[in-house]
C-alpha cells in the first residue's frame, strides 16, 4: 500500500488512445449534449410560458428536466475535454465538484419521480380531492424539498469523503465518482460505507416501494374502471413508468458496478453501463414526455406552425 498523501489530481483511466477516431467520438458526444440541451431547454420555456400547463404534473416536469440540463451540464463538457485531450487528468476541486453534480442530480431525479407517482396516484385514486392535495402551494412545498434535501444529502457525502487520505489518485472511470474516492483511501471508511448503505436502504429502498404500491393501487383502479379511465390512466402514466424503469436499471448497475468487481466485463461496455443513467435519462425523458402527453404535443406542434 502506498503511503498517504494529499492528492491535488485525479487520474480518470478508464478513458483509451483512439487516435482520429477521437474527433468523431467528440462529434457523437456533443451532438447527444447539444440535442439534450435543446430538447430540455425547449419544455422548460413550454412549460413556464404556457399558463395551462401550470398544473401539478407539469411543474413536477419541468423541475425533472431542470434537473436532467443540470446533471448533463455537470457531465458532458469535461468529457468532451477529456476526449481530445492526451492528458486524463481532474484537479481534486474539480472531481469533487462533478461529484456534487453527479449525485445531486440522482438523488433529485429519483425523488421526483417518486413525487410524480404520488401525484399520478393522488390523480386517479382520489379525483374528487386531487386539486385539494395537490395545489399549486403543496406542489411547490414538495419540489423545494426535494431539492434541499438532495443539496443537504450530498455535501454530507461530501463532507465525509472529501477529508479522506487517499493512497492512490487513479479512478476506473470517465468522470468522478464519490465511491471510486473513498476506495482509494488508506485508512477506514466504515463510516462513509454506513453512510451510503443507509442511505440506499432507507431513502432509495423506501422510494422505491413507495412508487410499486402507488402503481399497484392505480393498477387496480383501473382494472375495476371504465374503459376512459383506463386509456386516461395509461395516457399519464405509461411515459412515467418508462421513465422510472429506465432511471433504476442505469442507476442499479452503478451501485452494482460501484459496490462489486466488474472486471470480467469488457472495458467498453462498463463504460457504456457506467454513463447511461446520466446520459439516456436526459435524452429520454424530454422526448418521451413530449411526444406522449397531448398537451405538451399540440403545443410544440403549434410553435412549429407559427414559424
Amino acid at each position: 500500500m502506498m503511503n498517504s498523501t494529499h492528492v491535488t489530481f485525479f487520474t480518470l483511466s478508464a478513458y483509451f488512445d483512439t487516435g482520429r477516431l477521437k474527433y468523431l467520438y467528440f462529434l457523437v458526444v456533443m451532438s447527444l449534449y447539444t440535442l439534450i440541451v435543446c430538447c430540455n431547454v425547449l419544455l422548460i420555456l413550454v412549460i413556464c410560458v404556457n399558463r395551462t400547463l401550470h398544473e401539478p404534473m407539469y411543474l413536477f416536469l419541468c423541475s425533472l428536466f431542470v434537473n436532467e440540463l443540470y446533471g448533463s451540464s455537470g457531465l458532458f463538457p469535461l468529457i468532451l475535454v477529456h476526449i481530445l485531450s492526451d492528458s486524463h487528468t481532474v484537479s481534486a476541486p474539480l472531481c469533487f465538484l462533478q461529484i456534487f453534480c453527479v449525485h445531486l442530480y440522482g438523488s433529485v431525479e429519483l425523488f421526483t419521480l417518486g413525487a410524480m407517482s404520488y401525484d399520478r396516484y393522488v390523480a386517479i385514486c382520489f379525483p374528487l380531492q386531487y386539486h385539494m392535495w395537490m395545489s399549486l402551494r403543496n406542489v411547490c412545498v414538495i419540489t423545494a424539498c426535494v431539492w434541499l434535501y438532495s443539496v443537504l444529502a450530498t455535501v454530507v457525502m461530501l463532507s465525509l469523503s472529501a477529508p479522506l487520505q487517499l493512497c492512490g489518485n487513479i479512478i476506473h472511470k470517465v468522470y468522478c465518482d464519490n465511491f471510486s474516492v473513498v476506495k482509494l483511501a488508506c485508512y477506514d471508511t466504515s463510516v462513509n460505507n454506513i453512510f451510503g448503505l443507509s442511505y440506499i436502504f432507507t431513502v432509495i429502498v423506501g422510494l422505491i416501494a413507495m412508487i410499486l404500491y402507488s402503481y399497484m393501487r392505480i393498477l387496480k383502479v383501473c382494472l375495476s374502471g371504465s374503459r376512459r379511465t383506463r386509456q386516461k390512466a395509461l395516457s399519464t402514466c405509461t411515459p412515467h413508468l418508462s421513465s422510472i424503469i429506465n432511471f433504476s436499471f442505469g442507476a442499479f448497475f452503478e451501485i452494482v458496478q460501484g459496490r462489486f468487481n466488474m472486471s470480467s466485463l469488457p472495458n467498453t461496455l462498463r463504460i457504456f453501463l457506467s454513463l447511461y443513467w446520466l446520459t439516456c435519462q436526459p435524452l429520454l425523458n424530454p422526448l418521451l414526455y413530449g411526444l406522449s402527453l397531448t398537451k405538451i404535443r399540440i403545443i410544440c406542434k403549434s410553435l412549429g406552425t407559427s414559424r
